[in-house]
């Protein structure tokens, strides 16, 4: 056995750490990532973990709800350890000012450093990367393309969550915790691995153009210049009232060649204006896209990874939270755990999802090969 996944709900945390670290067993653990409720201070809890762990590299975060074991949980702690056989090495660290570009290039050059090696040449069909940014930050835009810009390595994980409360949240990197601020681990996987995108988007023929937005907000104050709510009003032919109804059935997207969306949807009407979980820019073209049922498109998706990926020792998921209470509205929060069946998978419901970019009302996974 090379990965174990374990749960525990203890509300101290000592007890918590000793639990998970005695629910790993003999495992001798080359790289941990967790999630953790925020109704666990995030200090003690970290405290508690590297005493429990010592000196293994690890990533994590607070959540919005915690996947492992069913559907949904609330008030836990999850933790994936993964030994030599499933991962050689792994490495992380923190970006503690994510308004500079210098400490974005600062953590990725010293990722790079530690396999001896300049972050641009870091070969991508060897190493993985892993993030997860403060969820209340707004900065995952420039985090991601900073990131993106500086290595060929893809990046793959979610904004952390403080349970909806909407007021702080924690990432952890080597389980010391930190607000405003990322954390990325440099992963070099021993056996395959597959990235999985998937949303429940179908693209329509409607085309929105950003004509006026406030970036760093992530206000949009105009569409095909007129009122951003207005617009997007009539492009759903409903009445402006009944616009925030209708923020789950239909989002916009950034679409690729290959007919991929990217999502981003929106939080609140502002006025005239549109605030969204994700940043726009000036001069964006976006299709609206429309909802489809999430548990059959992720059931189509997931099948086709693990028919690539051969077989699966474990998935990490990062799951919007948007999704999450969108099949729990539906009564759908068993049938999309059942999808999970069979593999030890973790994860957490999140503030938005990063791969390649920021994006959201989606889930992002690493599905680690069993071979």
């Amino acid at each position: 056995m090379s990965v174990k996944t374990v749960v525990s709900t203890h509300t101290d945390p000592r007890a918590c750490a000793r639990e998970l670290r005695d629910g790993i067993g003999n495992l001798d653990p080359t790289f941990v990532t967790f999630f953790a409720t925020s109704k666990l201070d995030p200090e003690s809890l970290g405290a508690a973990l590297r005493q429990q762990f010592g000196e293994v590299p690890a990533i994590g975060c607070t959540t919005a709800g915690e996947i492992g074991g069913r559907p949904q949980r609330e008030g836990s702690v999850v933790l994936l350890a993964m030994d030599a056989d499933s991962i050689r090495s792994a490495q992380v660290e923190v970006i503690s000012d994510l308004a500079r570009e210098a400490a974005t290039r600062h953590a990725v050059n010293t990722l790079a450093a530690g396999r001896g090696e300049a972050a641009s040449a870091l070969a991508p069909d060897k190493y993985l990367g892993m993030v997860v940014h403060d969820g209340l930050s707004k900065a995952e835009e420039s985090i991601m393309a900073r990131i993106t810009a500086l290595t060929n390595v893809p990046f793959i994980g979610g904004s952390a969550g403080d349970d909806l409360v909407f007021r702080r949240t924690f990432v952890f990197a080597n389980f010391r915790p930190h607000t405003a601020a990322s954390a990325l681990a440099l992963l070099e996987p021993a056996r395959r691995y597959e990235i999985l995108k998937t949303q429940s988007f179908a693209v329509l023929d409607k085309v929105l153009e950003v004509t006026e937005v406030e970036e760093s907000t992530r206000t949009v104050h105009s569409f095909n210049g007129r009122p951003a709510a207005q617009e997007f009003a009539t492009l759903l032919g409903v009445s402006q009232s009944e616009l925030s109804d209708n923020f789950r059935k239909y989002a916009v997207g950034l679409v690729t060649r290959e007919g991929e969306p990217y999502v981003r949807s929106a939080q609140q009407v502002q006025g005239k204006s549109l605030v969204f979980y994700c940043q726009l820019k000036q001069g964006m073209r976006l299709n609206l896209l429309e909802a489809r049922d999430i548990v059959q498109k992720t059931r189509n998706d997931l099948t086709s990874k693990l028919a690539t990926l051969g077989s699966c020792e474990a998935i990490v998921e990062f799951q919007c939270i948007n999704r999450t209470q969108e099949l729990e509205s539906k009564n759908q929060s068993l049938a999309y755990a059942e999808l999970f069946k069979g593999i030890p998978t973790i994860g957490l419901a999140t503030y938005g999802e990063s791969y390649i970019g920021h994006l959201n009302q989606t889930s992002t996974m690493l599905l680690f090969g069993a071979s």
